[in-house]
């Protein structure tokens, strides 16, 4: 299905390796925006879903999204252009490690969805490796760079593979960025945690919530929860 129609906006997918999935959504609708944030960043956009989301539950003067793969990065563009918000939102072509060379700005919040098959699983298709795996986008270089480009009380939000979070939390921890809030994901009541929702921020918090969100109970029948989450968005919550 190369077009995707959600309450507010339309995003076509069709020149993206990542097409939409939960994931992204989850982290759209997840990302706490409670510091009123003027400016976001969203690294590693792909279709520019998630930023199209911020650009929606925010009153942002700014949303950057960063994407180095040509061919998203144009349907990104596309994206933001076709939405209501297209004069609040702008995609760079570049990698991440061009990107924050001369920083210009710093931002309230980074999210990202960043690949993560760390795995020596490699498909035939190279653009969508890229989108998917972690050599792309190592995580010490996301964190590095998010610790660079966020303002003094900015938050940095992802989802990423459970069986990553505690790696993930140690070299944020590094970088003197500290979670302040985690989510723990599974597709069903009896299936294992998959993912992980993670925000940090520079003020460390002993006591920070941690809880779990379920997304279905049976196939195509979401828990409150998930549809609380994300009704604003999807055309049949």
């Amino acid at each position: 299905m190369s077009k995707f129609q959600f309450k507010q906006f339309t995003v076509e997918q069709d020149r993206c390796a990542m097409k939409i999935g939960t994931d992204g959504v989850l982290l759209g609708a997840w990302t706490p925006t409670t510091n009123n944030p003027s400016s976001i960043l969203d690294i590693g956009a792909g279709t520019g879903i998630i930023a199209l989301m911020l650009a929606q539950r925010s009153n942002a003067e700014q949303i950057d999204a960063l994407e180095i793969d040509e061919e998203a990065y144009e349907q990104a563009m596309d994206n933001f252009e076709n939405s209501p918000w297209s004069d609040r939102l702008f995609c760079f072509h570049a990698g991440l490690d061009e990107f924050v060379e001369e920083p210009e700005d710093e931002y309230d919040v980074i999210v990202s969805n960043p690949p993560f098959y760390s795995e020596d699983y490699k498909t035939e298709s190279e653009q969508r490796d890229l989108a998917r795996f972690q050599d792309a986008l190592p995580f010490e270089d996301l964190i590095e760079a998010a610790d660079l480009l966020l303002s003094e009380n900015g938050i940095f939000s992802v989802i990423i593979p459970f069986k990553e979070e505690e790696n993930f939390v140690a070299l944020a921890k590094e970088m003197e960025l500290y979670p302040i809030k985690i989510t723990r994901v599974k597709g069903t009541p009896t299936t294992e945690i998959k993912r992980s929702l993670l925000v940090f921020s520079r003020n460390e918090i002993i006591d920070f919530p941690i809880d779990e969100l379920i997304i279905e109970t049976a196939r195509h029948i979401y828990t409150p929860e998930y549809i609380e989450l994300t009704k604003e968005f999807y055309l049949k919550m």
